[in-house]
């Protein structure tokens, strides 16, 4: 969990990379965020978060090797995990939750919404998109 006072250290979790370097370009911007890891796949993300221990992973729902949720299943207890993805399915939602997720954004949500999401999971809050019903 984050200790400290520097930046939020993120890993971002995505199998498309235009989406892993979105998601970089929005965050390290931020002057109180530094993405210190980007993984094409679960297995990767989950590699990668225990060697590196961010405050927090952004995990893609869909990924190879591990899908977003088992990756929530397994780092929720190291860090906060918020789960992103182009799918707004209830079942999604509450395993996300159900696993520990800090989060569920969809990816349309925007860049605000995005910072906005990274800050209340270190605040120990959960963001949910507004879009999701």
């Amino acid at each position: 969990m984050r200790s400290g006072t520097g930046p939020i250290r993120i890993l971002v979790a995505d199998d498309q990379a235009d989406v892993r370097s979105a998601f970089r370009m929005i965050l390290d911007v931020q002057p109180d965020m530094t993405v210190v890891a980007e993984a094409a796949d679960g297995a990767a993300a989950v590699a990668e978060a225990k060697r590196l221990r961010p405050d927090v992973v952004l995990a893609d729902i869909r990924m190879p090797k591990l899908d977003g949720l088992e990756v929530t299943r397994q780092l929720a207890d190291q860090c906060k995990v918020i789960v992103v993805t182009t799918f707004d399915l209830d079942e999604y939602v509450h395993t996300a939750l159900r696993h520990g997720a800090a989060g569920f954004l969809l990816k349309r949500s925007g860049p605000v919404l995005l910072i906005e999401a990274v800050r209340a999971a270190i605040a120990g809050d959960a963001l949910i998109s507004p879009q999701i019903t």
